[in-house]
């Protein structure tokens, strides 16, 4: 007799499965999902500060002083950048799924609408950012990922391919959560290393989103592997 493995995996792609047993990862004893919970809390003040911006010159005059060249752009990134962080983190919460479906489509439409405007907006701006060549070709090559990501989980949910969606999803949100390492790296560089504003800034139009990427697409290879392990050979 063949004993047939059995895996059980959470369809969370922040919650997770355990590396060691296949296992869903516990999430607490009250069901909360602590891994989205810290997308949000992360994301959420980020969001706001970026939709503000598009409307409060003085949150940064210097920066406003150079994108009022390409008002439309600015615009566009801006807010479509800070609704997609904004709403983004609620679609990696399984019980939403679950319970509101029709409300995780609407949000998921409304998200790849923000993205369009925010990575076209942000192929705009990307001529005219801060510190020349360097932060013109990262953060150009950031929108434009951006964009393509997006368009392909358009194309997978609509060919009614769920995995495939959910991975490019998760490529995309580490892109839209390059807002956010952004300003984390900025911080440190500036603050605890020492750097010059310029020195730091040529720096995140990378590093605010390459390793984001890196981490995306290490957590997909490893949700895959751990799905070929619990499958049971076939006879």
């Amino acid at each position: 007799m063949v004993k047939r493995a059995v895996v059980v995996e959470s369809d969370d792609p922040v919650a997770g499965v355990s590396a060691s047993t296949g296992s869903p990862r516990t999430r607490s004893s009250s069901g909360i999902d602590w891994g989205v919970v810290l997308l949000i809390l992360l994301s959420v003040p980020i969001a706001l500060y970026g939709l503000a911006f598009a409307f409060v010159p003085g949150l940064n005059p210097e920066f406003h002083a150079r994108l009022l060249s390409l008002p439309w752009y600015a615009t566009a990134h801006f807010l479509g950048g800070g609704v997609a962080l904004l709403i983004g983190g609620f679609q990696f919460s399984a019980g939403l799924r679950r319970a509101r479906p029709t409300l995780h489509r609407w949000i998921g439409r409304l998200y790849l609408l923000a993205i369009a405007a925010g990575g076209l907006g942000g192929l705009g701006i990307a001529t005219i950012s801060h510190g020349g060549p360097p932060t013109h070709v990262g953060f150009g090559l950031l929108a434009l990922l951006w964009l393509v990501s997006g368009v392909c989980a358009y194309r997978a949910i609509r060919g009614g391919d769920v995995p495939a969606h959910r991975m490019w999803m998760i490529r995309n949100f580490a892109l839209t959560f390059g807002a956010v390492t952004l300003r984390i790296e900025l911080g440190v560089f500036t603050g605890l290393f020492g750097w010059t504003f310029d020195e730091s800034y040529i720096t995140v139009a990378w590093f605010a989103w390459v390793p984001n990427l890196i981490v995306a697409e290490w957590w997909i290879l490893r949700r895959e592997r751990q799905g070929t392990q619990g499958r049971a050979p076939s006879r």
